[in-house]
């Protein structure tokens, strides 16, 4: 087990983050990353290697302490994220920061404290990302320019790393506890008719992080069928 490459996963207790986990345990230890450590002890129990790495992703010293005891990281998966949604003339200013502390900034500053760590072990950073990191719909204004933003930071991290693969992982809307509270903002009954499954995206998650090492997945796309 200890042989395995270690992944660190965001967002790991719950949705996509843990689905992410769960297909990754077979090949990987696992560092799993979130705040509700409970969560996290609980998931940790069924796969086997897999610690919990509980941390604020928005407090940075926390996060700075967290993250100087890896010393070389093979997979860094940015799972962790929030959706506030609203049109620009209604969204408030706390809701814009929100979503661009969690969804792009502490991108940025995880990924910029383990550099080391991934430099070490020519790593891959993938970012889960979203639909609406391509197309910025009408009420969804912050959460839109956040994953315009992460966008952003992928793409120059891709070309500053050559030595690390980077791929972004854009996703349609996935059957998450995120997407209940988006449909009851809507004011919509929660259907899963036309949602991806979580595993769904933690599979294309693996695709990226198996591919040959002369392969560099670096933009996935995934949309219900």
């Amino acid at each position: 087990m200890t042989d395995l490459p270690l992944a660190l996963v965001t967002g790991a207790s719950r949705g996509i983050g843990a689905a992410v986990a769960h297909q990754l345990a077979p090949t990987h230890r696992l560092l799993l990353g979130g705040r509700d450590a409970d969560a996290l002890a609980a998931l940790a129990k069924e796969l086997p290697g897999a610690q919990p790495w509980p941390v604020d992703l928005t407090d940075p010293a926390s996060l700075e302490r967290a993250a100087a005891d890896i010393a070389s990281l093979d997979v860094l998966v940015h799972s962790a994220g929030v959706a506030r949604l609203g049109r620009i003339e209604e969204a408030s200013a706390a809701a814009w920061r929100e979503n661009f502390e969690v969804n792009t900034l502490a991108v940025v500053e995880l990924t910029r404290l383990l550099l080391p760590a991934l430099r070490t072990a020519h790593g891959h950073v993938v970012v889960i990302n979203s639909g609406a990191g391509l197309n910025a719909r009408p009420g969804w204004s912050p959460y839109a320019a956040s994953k315009f933003a992460v966008r952003a930071f992928a793409d120059a991290l891709r070309e500053e790393e050559p030595a690390i693969r980077v791929t972004s992982i854009y996703p349609g809307r996935t059957d998450t506890e995120m997407q209940q509270t988006i449909f009851k903002g809507e004011g919509r009954e929660y259907d899963t008719t036309h949602l991806l499954k979580a595993d769904s995206v933690a599979t294309a998650v693996v695709t990226a992080v198996s591919a040959t090492p002369d392969a560099h997945l670096t933009e996935l796309m995934l949309k219900p069928r």
